[in-house]
């Protein structure tokens, strides 16, 4: 399975959102602005998200959108499911031997688990000082 940037970008909404939750609707001209794209391409991103329910659009002046709910209960997978459709590595696993079956199964589990124990809080939160680059690996 390959995330296409649908998902990316997607991802990129929400966890923007995830880090302006409580303080009101955010302008996908802001998002856009902020991380360097097409404000256009995020319209059409943004529909399918509000039509699944995990964002709200706000009118007005002063309008944009806004979190359905708390970061803390969208998923990185509920997010990809909608843009990217389910979850599988490969198409039609139900007709491959059984030994490549069960090796196509896992990897599908071991992503989604990824994807679906990962919140929009858990991936707002995080920050390039985290230290996660300060790995030195020797050979």
């Amino acid at each position: 399975m390959k995330i296409s940037t649908k998902g990316r970008y997607g991802l990129t909404i929400m966890i923007e959102l995830a880090r302006r939750h409580g303080e009101g609707p955010t302008s996908l001209k802001t998002i856009a602005k902020t991380h360097d794209l097409s404000e256009h391409y995020l319209e059409q991103l943004i529909a399918p998200l509000r039509n699944a329910g995990l964002v709200k659009s706000i009118r007005g002046a002063y309008g944009g959108y806004k979190l359905s709910d708390e970061p803390a209960n969208i998923t990185a997978g509920d997010i990809i499911r909608v843009l990217e459709g389910p979850i599988s590595p490969v198409e039609g696993i139900e007709n491959e031997e059984p030994a490549k079956r069960e090796l196509w199964m896992r990897i599908r589990d071991a992503v989604k688990n990824v994807l679906d124990s990962t919140t929009i809080e858990d991936l707002a939160q995080y920050t390039e000082d985290d230290g996660t680059e300060g790995y030195m690996f020797y050979i």
